[in-house]
């Protein structure tokens, strides 16, 4: 395994496919995360090891630890660890080489360019050379997965990307504030207006025809606004559900790239 460890700071579906990537090419990989994690794209989100103490993405094994000590054991064994970490303590005790924020929480939560040698921060909120040494754009297009030097990525625009011709009618955001309980599994096909979740007493309905790609966990606390569903109008799409996606993947390549070439002597951030 290589020895050049990375803290990935959230694990989301995003994350996912940058956790998945670093550790298949031999990096030895751990993930913070929070105790009650938000994730839509639950089966294919390394994140949800949180609260079920393991999860399973394309093959790969994802156990929450108790404490970054715990770690080798884990790596030894073929699996990724994840620690509730949501403050990043295990940068102190680990000092990895590299740090990644996958948070993609559209601004920096604590991460700093003093954590590691090399410190990577995905989509906006970022600017390299100020708070991270690179950022990785994520945004759907010509520039996703690119590598910035220097700059930030491109603001959020909070209009989601196009999949079979539609872009924010796919996404349901929650019209009330109060415990979600699920009508509706990761990967069924729904109609329009279908109720696919209730909240209270409010009933979420399918915004469009098409497969549930993502929803948040049954009995979680949402508050009004707070994106809780997408659906996929693509009816081959179902088992994509349970995969990384292709916007995951093509940032994993981008972390990936930064990681390699600075390993490789290619470019040294200046602190």
């Amino acid at each position: 395994m290589n020895q050049t460890t990375v803290i990935v700071r959230g694990g989301g579906d995003l994350a996912t496919g940058t956790i998945y990537r670093l550790f298949r090419c031999g990096y030895p990989v751990l993930v913070l995360e929070t105790a009650d994690p938000s994730a839509i794209r639950r089966e294919a989100a390394f994140c949800e090891a949180a609260r079920l103490g393991e999860k399973t993405v394309e093959g790969i094994v994802c156990e929450r630890i108790l404490e970054p000590e715990a770690c080798a054991g884990v790596w030894r064994r073929g699996r990724i660890p994840l620690l509730v970490d949501e403050q990043a303590g295990a940068v102190e005790v680990l000092k990895p080489q590299v740090v990644v924020d996958a948070i993609l929480a559209k601004k920096n939560l604590g991460t700093r360019r003093d954590m590691a040698p090399l410190t990577i921060g995905l989509g906006p909120g970022f600017t390299a050379g100020l708070d991270v040494d690179c950022v990785i754009e994520t945004m759907r297009g010509h520039r996703l997965g690119r590598v910035l030097l220097e700059g930030a990525a491109i603001p959020n625009t909070g209009v989601p990307g196009m999949i079979g011709g539609y872009g924010k009618e796919r996404v349901i955001h929650a019209p009330a504030s109060g415990v979600i309980r699920n009508q509706a599994s990761i990967g069924d096909w729904v109609e329009q207006g279908q109720e696919i979740a209730r909240i209270g007493q409010v009933p979420v309905p399918a915004s469009i025809t098409g497969v549930l790609r993502g929803i948040i966990r049954d009995g979680y606390q949402v508050k009004e606004g707070l994106k809780i569903a997408d659906i996929d109008p693509r009816a081959g799409e179902r088992e994509n559900c349970f995969t990384i996606s292709d916007k995951a993947r093509c940032i994993a390549g981008g972390v990936l790239e930064a990681v390699v070439s600075w390993e490789n002597g290619m470019w040294r951030p200046e602190k």
